[in-house]
């Protein structure tokens, strides 16, 4: 193997147009990561449409254990505290939460705007759009019609 092969200096190598190579090694020098602006991969991180879905579960049975509320009144209180929470998030704020080298590009996005990049219709953008849905979806489905979950709201 030949010290100026791609896998001699662990570089990779991609032809954008024949005859011309481009190197993919990227790297800032003192930050705890390879990203320029964080904000762009956070949802693509792992596990973290795990932990989405833990904290929509958690204030669900956080709002489930207050007397004198009703089932109905807590799947309402889910969805809208979730929505005005996500709308606040990804879409009021802008800017980032930490110093990014990108010259202040991203001060003037939000976090929907900078997430991946600004592709749309990625896997993060789709979960994204179809959570709220399904949050308002799920306990009206046929399926779960006198269906009780952990035994809440038996008697």
């Amino acid at each position: 193997m030949s010290r100026d092969s791609p896998r001699g200096r662990g570089l990779t190598k991609t032809s954008l147009f024949p005859g011309e190579q481009r190197q993919h090694a990227k790297m800032n020098v003192g930050v705890a990561h390879s990203e320029v602006n964080p904000n762009t991969q956070v949802m693509n991180s792992r596990g973290i449409w795990l932990a989405y879905l833990l904290l929509t579960v958690v204030l669900h049975i956080i709002l489930l254990s207050i007397p004198f509320i009703t089932v109905p009144l807590v799947w309402t209180l889910t969805n809208v505290i979730h929505n005005l929470v996500m709308y606040l998030f990804l879409h009021t704020v802008k800017g980032t939460p930490f110093e990014t080298p990108d010259q202040g590009k991203a001060r003037l996005l939000t976090h929907w705007e900078q997430m991946d990049y600004g592709v749309q219709f990625t896997a993060s953008r789709k979960f994204l759009t179809i959570s709220p849905i399904v949050l308002v979806l799920l306990p009206k489905l046929p399926l779960f019609h006198g269906v009780r979950i952990f035994g809440i709201n038996k008697y």
